[in-house]
């Protein structure tokens, strides 16, 4: 049982032929896959694919930084609305800070992610966090709910070994790991020699970050499985432990029994 804890498969990279995408998944033993929201303009496509899906897809809540402008208050209304209209939602995200492709939005950013945070703990969800560029901003804002029942998933982590034992004081939290550990000058491998399997879990980010061998290629939910492989090969395990030890930790953090 793969789980692919991070996947954008209702964006419009997919149209053309998102069956045979989840149905490779399904042959490469994904058994589910979780889907972030980015903004209002993508509710519907994801709630769509999920429903079209179910029980193999889940979708999450929440505004991504890269979304937050000048209007983010009306963004932050609509994901409200559906957060305390539906419970079809098993997390708040993604949300997060984004100072890489522009930090004109800094202050909105960490209102937002303030305010997503807080409804996590009101809506008894997990919040799953984007962080580019932002890791102490990210760590600031995120201190004050040390002793708070907070879980979610710091997504996409990429880090140093100092970075990630930070985050692991944060004990409801794992650590996304996705294609960036099969990257040739990546120093993902040696950090995770540093992080107990216990707390982490697999991503894809589809349609990005696609692992070696297929790294240019369109990413897809299939693909987790060459995360799988490397991270077996990082902790010098077997692909079934791993398999089972980040399907349990997937699962726990969602709130989902098998």
């Amino acid at each position: 049982m793969l789980i692919d804890t991070h996947s954008h498969l209702f964006v419009e990279e997919f149209t053309e032929d998102l069956p045979q995408v989840m149905e490779r998944a399904r042959k490469a033993g994904v058994s589910y896959i979780f889907m972030p929201n980015i903004d209002s303009t993508t509710i519907d496509a994801m709630l769509s694919v999920c429903r079209d899906y179910p029980g193999f897809c889940y979708p999450m809540i929440g505004l991504h930084p890269t979304s937050v402008n000048e209007s983010y208050e009306q963004e932050l209304a609509v994901v409200h609305k559906y957060l305390s209209t539906s419970n079809e939602f098993v997390a708040i995200g993604e949300i997060g800070l984004d100072l890489y492709w522009d930090k004109t939005f800094l202050k909105e950013q960490i209102l937002a992610f303030e305010k997503q945070i807080e409804w996590a703990l009101e809506y008894s969800l997990p919040i799953v966090i984007h962080s580019r560029e932002a890791f102490e901003y990210i760590y600031k804002v995120m201190e004050p709910y040390k002793k708070t029942a907070l879980t979610g998933i710091f997504h996409s982590f990429t880090g140093t070994s100092e970075e990630a034992a930070k985050l692991l004081e944060f004990e409801g939290f794992m650590l996304g790991i996705n294609g960036v550990v099969t990257f040739k000058k990546s120093t993902l491998p040696e950090t995770l020699t540093t992080v107990p399997l216990e707390r982490i879990v697999l991503e894809t980010d589809s349609p990005y970050l696609t692992p070696v061998p297929n790294r240019g290629k369109r990413n897809e939910s299939a693909n987790v499985k060459d995360i799988l492989m490397k991270v077996a090969e990082i902790y010098q395990i077997t692909p079934k432990r791993v398999e089972e030890g980040t399907s349990v930790n997937a699962l726990k953090v969602f709130g989902i029994r098998k």
